[in-house]
């Protein structure tokens, strides 16, 4: 009698260490998707484990509140007093993001420039009442899009007169970041984040698995994917004008404008796509080198020490694609694979 009751309760225990190992097992692949619109776009929250839910909570929260910040929409925005202002004490993020912004300026040659804004305004993207600018009105603009003229000392920034500051080629990418650093606070090792045209993840999918992001067909139908990169940890974002833009007088004019012309890139480029584990650093380039073209492009990528990837699509349809994904790469295009030191 003694054995059988120590058999069922043998028996109880294992079915309780079962049931625990499966609770443990449901909680840490728990799934939290939520939606938020900010920053102008659509953003797509997804966590994996036990706190999934509140990390998304927390992450929907920053990036509210960094939106609030940076927005050259808000008149309440930290943004829009500096531009106001001609400069001013910035926050902490604000710093991050100048500091950021600078230096991306530096190495692309100024074609990442943060100051472009006035130019934005007088081809009307911001407010879509779209202008195609007078000579004479490019003329006078163009000399503001010029952050050498900017001063910063880490904490107070100086606007050259008329100047004026966008975030919007690195906002995202900063958010994505924040979004990341919030998930690994709460425990969080599986994460998708898809701000726009901003994807960043965090470690595998749940079953161990990489994400498969995929690339929009630039010149096909809205929606269509061109080819699909597998990732774990990284960021990847894509710039091209085939989203936004407008027509007058049959041309189209996008809204990517190239800080040299004041006008928008004139590039053989469809559209670029960087791969990076830094998602600041993934936005920032992927316009630059959008604006640069295939080959100045390549080229930036080896003098940088191919510290990042990417996928460039050509108005030729061809993919160039750096060496080290090119493996992994799945599309049906043709594919020229970049290498780091060509023969």
């Amino acid at each position: 009698m003694r054995t059988a009751r120590w058999f069922l309760a043998l028996g109880a225990l294992v079915l309780v260490i079962g049931c625990a190992v499966q609770y443990s097992r449901t909680q840490k692949n728990s799934e939290c998707t939520r939606e938020l619109f900010a920053m102008d776009t659509i953003m797509r929250f997804t966590a994996y484990g036990a706190k999934s839910a509140e990390a998304v909570d927390a992450a929907i929260q920053e990036v509210q509140r960094l939106d609030a910040l940076l927005s050259t929409g808000s008149a309440s925005s930290e943004v829009s007093a500096l531009n106001q202002n001609g400069g001013g004490e910035v926050s902490e993020d604000t710093a991050r993001l100048l500091t950021a912004a600078l230096e991306f300026y530096t190495s692309t040659g100024g074609l990442f420039d943060c100051t472009v804004y006035p130019l934005m305004r007088l081809w009307g993207f911001p407010t879509q009442e779209y202008h195609v600018p007078t000579e004479t009105e490019l003329a006078e603009t163009l000399p503001l899009a010029d952050s050498s003229k900017t001063r910063f000392d880490g904490q107070t920034l100086r606007l050259a007169e008329g100047q004026a500051v966008d975030f919007g080629g690195i906002a995202k990418g900063y958010a994505a970041q924040r979004v990341i650093e919030i998930f690994q606070s709460y425990g969080v090792s599986s994460g998708n984040i898809s701000l726009g045209g901003n994807v960043q993840v965090l470690g595998s999918k749940p079953d161990g698995s990489d994400w498969r992001i995929g690339i929009q067909d630039p010149g096909g139908l809205q929606g269509s994917i061109l080819a699909v990169v597998p990732v774990q940890d990284r960021a990847l974002v894509t710039s091209g004008g085939y989203e936004r833009f407008f027509v007058e007088d049959g041309k189209t004019y996008i809204h990517i404008l190239d800080p040299r012309t004041g006008c928008p890139a004139e590039t053989d480029l469809l559209s670029a796509t960087v791969v990076a584990s830094d998602g600041m650093l993934a936005d920032a380039l992927s316009t630059s080198l959008f604006i640069m073209g295939s080959q100045d492009a390549a080229r930036y990528w080896r003098e940088n020490g191919c510290t990042f990837d990417m996928i460039l699509v050509t108005k030729n349809r061809e993919i160039l694609v750096t060496e080290r994904i090119s493996g992994s790469l799945e599309t049906q295009a043709q594919v020229q694979v970049l290498e780091a030191n060509p023969s």
